[in-house]
């Protein structure tokens, strides 16, 4: 009988997702995304803002009655969050990973999976997109990919208009509307989804062929308390500076802390690609929030709010990495920008009034966030200290603050190595070090992060993509991951 069900189920999938290869956006007028109860359409609640006032007008109040006790207890408070920050990625560095394997499942006991990518102006790596995509090593009659492309975008339509889409690959034109953004797209494709799973993938991405079937077996022999499974993104050689860094921040968070913080049982913000979920969770908390740019780290919050888990998987997905600082930096005050979205909504909700919950936003949100707008000024004040100390311009840096530096870059530098090991990457010293310059360009994408907070909250800065192959340093990145282009 319960194969009779799984044919039945098998043939009313492969029909679902064989109606169209095209499906055109309805044509009406304009429509406007539907805001969460609480999401980050509200910036900030009543409290907050009052919070928010009180501390402003307080702290140049104490700064003029008791100026050294004030500056004393800020250095103090820094001195305590900074060591926090670098403790929690020692620790998690010497966490062992949970055990992500689970037995395989056989063709005929696989889910129906649904595949939703999100594109914006990415008419440059559709050819590419589809070639990464079609490598997936999962049932035909089991998959349906939806390409997602936004109303106004002429260009990508094109494309992929004049690319040759396989078995169950469909174009999904989302309805004009605002705001226009990704998570937007997402649930435009989620009332489209035919799938039991759930996974998205963004334009640039080239995931591992087994980690649908991954996914799905940790998922069967999973209870249906866990909604989320999170694949590592792994960032593809590159030598020069800044892609470096990136891929050393990303081995961190994706190799070791994420691994960590399941093992630990706390919720924690997901990546922006590579989450595969329960449909039905996914659902059961009205998908993604459209006014949030980083819909992945709200996402994540409010599954645990919820009662559900997360977990990762062992099979990556290859990313590229922006390739120079006008790239880098909008697409990183855009992370932090939603990031201090995520928190604003969070603070004031149900995660609060967990302990996991809060350590969980003081974790993964609220130190990041503080460390990226402090990174720049305190180095710069430890650089010019130092210099006008040895000119006797000035006293000499207290001990107590090279020694925290010294004890940040090392905690960093462990989970790095740890980081290089588990993702299979040589090890290297050259970005272990690079990392103290490397924090503070942090903080002028912080700085853009909370102008944009202020002015411009659902603003989407792009990150543009190009093709593998107009990379200049292809034929040395190939020689280094053995991978080969489409």
């Amino acid at each position: 009988m319960a194969r009779e069900e799984r044919d039945q189920q098998r043939r009313a999938f492969g029909a679902a997702t064989a109606e169209a290869f095209w499906i055109e956006a309805p044509s009406k007028d304009a429509v406007k995304a539907t805001p969460l109860l609480d999401g980050a359409h509200r910036r900030l609640s009543r409290g907050q803002v009052i919070g928010l006032v009180a501390a402003v007008l307080l702290v140049p109040l104490l700064i003029a009655l008791r100026p050294h006790a004030t500056f004393e207890s800020f250095h103090l408070l820094f001195f305590l969050g900074f060591m926090s920050h670098s403790a929690i990625k020692l620790v998690a560095a010497f966490t062992p990973q949970a055990s992500t394997s689970a037995p395989p499942l056989p063709d005929d006991a696989l889910p129906a999976y649904t595949v939703i990518a999100p594109l914006y102006r990415e008419a440059a790596v559709a050819a590419e997109l589809i070639a990464n995509l079609a490598r997936l090593d999962y049932p035909r009659d089991r998959l349906q990919v939806l390409i997602t492309l936004e109303a106004n975008d002429h260009e990508t339509q094109a494309a992929f208009g004049a690319l040759e889409l396989p078995v169950g690959f469909q174009v999904l034109v989302a309805p004009p509307g605002s705001p226009q953004t990704k998570p937007r797209a997402c649930n435009v494709a989620l009332e489209r989804a035919h799938g039991d799973l759930v996974v998205i993938y963004d334009a640039e991405d080239a995931p591992h062929p087994g980690q649908l079937r991954e996914a799905a077996a940790r998922f069967a022999h999973a209870d249906s308390g866990l909604a989320c499974l999170q694949a590592p993104l792994r960032i593809e050689p590159d030598p020069r500076f800044l892609p470096d860094q990136f891929a050393l921040e990303y081995a961190v968070l994706f190799e070791v802390f994420l691994p960590a913080l399941a093992r630990w049982r706390l919720p924690f913000p997901l990546g922006g690609t590579s989450n595969h979920f329960r449909a039905d969770a996914l659902r059961a908390v009205n998908g993604w929030d459209p006014y949030n740019v980083t819909e992945d780290a709200d996402i994540g919050f409010r599954l645990a709010a919820e009662g559900y888990r997360l977990g990762v998987l062992s099979q990556p997905t290859f990313e590229t990495a922006p390739t120079c600082f006008r790239i880098w930096k909008p697409q990183r005050a855009r992370w932090i920008k939603g990031h201090l979205q995520t928190l604003a909504v969070h603070a004031r909700g149900s995660a609060i009034r967990s302990p996991s919950g809060l350590a969980a936003l003081v974790l993964t949100l609220a130190l990041p966030v503080i460390s990226s707008h402090l990174h720049g000024p305190l180095f710069a004040w430890l650089m010019l200290q130092g210099l006008g100390s040895m000119f006797d311009l000035c006293p000499e840096v207290p001990l107590m603050d090279w020694m925290l530096l010294f004890f940040g870059w090392t905690c960093v530098a462990i989970a790095g190595t740890q980081a290089q090991r588990r993702a299979g990457h040589r090890q290297r010293m050259l970005p272990l070090l690079g990392a103290i310059f490397y924090w503070p360009l942090q903080s002028l994408a912080a700085a853009e992060a909370l102008r944009q907070f202020v002015v411009s909250p659902f603003h989407w800065d792009k990150t543009p993509h190009t093709p593998r192959s107009a990379n200049p340093l292809l034929h040395r990145l190939l020689a280094r991951t053995g991978r080969a282009l489409p």
